[in-house]
């Protein structure tokens, strides 16, 4: 019985010890009232949402499944292959989906801390600036999730359930109309917290924030606020001049970029998924991941039009060995060893697309003319301004150009869905492609899945038609 005592003591005695330092915190943990102690920490925390930030997904997939690359024949060792060849189901795990929202939980731990934190009387104006970016990124984040996941661009449709503060719950999908309202509600309080003399082009600053009420105003179809916030971007900021927009994509010039996403060594080399690294310096040694297609290339005035040496590089060298030649040299570095550049994710030459198509829409060829005009002037020497017989032709053109301006900048798949297009490669695109040649809007593939694993961790969200969940 002694005995049995004594083993009862020194249990009873290690559950006592165990109790209290269960009751501790770990040496290295802070709270989020420990982390947020002044403006500075705000700051620091808007740069961590700023560093979640991920762009490459959107680019990636809409290359992928879009008529806008080709799979060549000596990718061996690549990937997205079955993306490439609309073979994906709900079990398909779309980046954009996860990167997005921790981006937005960082951003509502900052935001909602803003609020808390002690501030000198000369902090007013930092302050507000860091909380209206923090309302711009998230306005920001929550577009990109509705390109990538709503049902559909009506206002009817399924959206994305809207994040405006920190919490573990199983938000439902808002509809994409109440989606699109709470995004430019953001943006709206955004504006008016950044100080117009602000002008870092690897945060969100004024001019940005009018850049996205564009973009946002394009997918609602609200032709007027497309046309008053385009405009406010463009006069923000001119059309960079031919000698400038090579350098654009080098990192050697910020002519025209609203903003872009800073990488540095260690960040995802967005080129590598179309090129292997060194490309440039040994084009008949290297490999080519996935190819412009030729639909894109054909689309281009080679001679002239300065965005396509820009974009695209023609080598005679791999032509006569019988390899695809289309190369993708957007996003290889000025170095040329290296595929790792910034992320633009707001140019004027969107901006001048946006209200072309937005007069266009509103019954004024003329104006629409005159922006697609002025963007080709800009980019095409010699360019002869053209003529359009009607609102189907000048939308048309716009379309057109949207393709060429913006390719590989991750808009070919929504710029689709807007008006429920095909998506339609031609038959020398889809030599590796297994028969994935047109993919209409009554396909599931056409819309991006929410993944499964939200799916099962969460009872309110709704997929998108035609999945079946897993």
């Amino acid at each position: 019985m002694k005995k049995y005592l004594l083993y009862i003591s020194i249990i009873t005695i290690a559950a006592s010890a165990c109790n209290k330092q269960l009751d501790l915190r770990p040496s290295d943990y802070i709270d989020p009232e420990g982390a947020y102690q002044n403006v500075e920490d705000v700051n620091q925390g808007l740069l961590g949402a700023y560093s979640a930030l991920s762009y490459y997904s959107s680019i990636r997939y809409t290359s992928l499944i879009t008529d806008e690359n080709m799979l060549p024949s000596e990718n061996s060792t690549g990937s997205g292959f079955a993306t490439h060849r609309w073979q994906y189901d709900g079990s398909f795990l779309h980046d954009a989906w996860k990167d997005n929202y921790i981006a937005i939980d960082r951003l509502n731990r900052a935001l909602s801390a803003s609020y808390r934190v002690a501030v000198k009387p000369s902090e007013h104006e930092a302050l507000a600036q860091y909380r209206g970016e923090l309302l711009a990124l998230r306005a920001y984040c929550h577009l990109e999730l509705v390109r990538n996941f709503a049902e559909k661009y009506e206002p009817g449709a399924l959206g994305v359930p809207y994040m405006d503060s920190s919490f573990i719950g199983k938000p439902a999908r808002l509809s994409f109309a109440a989606s699109m309202s709470r995004i430019n509600q953001d943006l709206a309080a955004a504006k008016g917290m950044i100080p117009a003399g602000f002008d870092d082009r690897t945060r969100i600053n004024k001019a940005a924030v009018a850049a996205l009420q564009a973009r946002a105003a394009l997918y609602e179809k609200n032709w007027d606020n497309a046309i008053t916030y385009a405009t406010e971007a463009i006069d923000a900021l001119p059309l960079a001049n031919r000698a400038q927009f090579p350098q654009i994509w080098k990192d050697n010039s910020t002519a025209e970029v609203f903003w872009k996403l800073k990488r540095v060594t260690g960040d995802e080399e967005i080129g590598n998924f179309y090129t292997q690294a060194g490309f440039l310096d040994n084009p008949a040694g290297r490999r080519l991941y996935y190819a412009a297609s030729y639909k894109l290339t054909n689309l281009f005035d080679k001679v002239n039009d300065i965005r396509f040496s820009s974009y695209i590089r023609i080598d005679a060298g791999r032509l006569a060995a019988g390899n695809v030649p289309n190369a993708v040299v957007k996003y290889i570095a000025a170095n040329t060893a290296s595929n790792l550049v910034d992320i633009k994710l707001l140019r004027t030459g969107e901006m001048y697309l946006i209200r072309a198509e937005a007069y266009a829409e509103k019954d004024q060829p003329g104006l629409a003319a005159n922006d697609l005009n002025s963007l080709r002037a800009a980019r095409i020497a010699g360019y002869t301004p053209q003529t359009f017989a009607d609102k189907a032709a000048i939308i048309a053109a716009v379309y057109s150009e949207r393709f060429k301006e913006l390719a590989f900048e991750g808009h070919r798949h929504f710029d689709l869905r807007r008006r429920n297009l095909n998506i339609s490669r031609n038959p020398e695109d889809a030599v590796n492609a297994l028969g994935a040649v047109l993919l209409t809007p009554n396909d599931p593939e056409y819309v991006f899945p929410i993944p499964n694993s939200e799916l099962r961790a969460n009872p309110n969200m709704k997929q998108n038609p035609g999945y079946v969940n897993k």
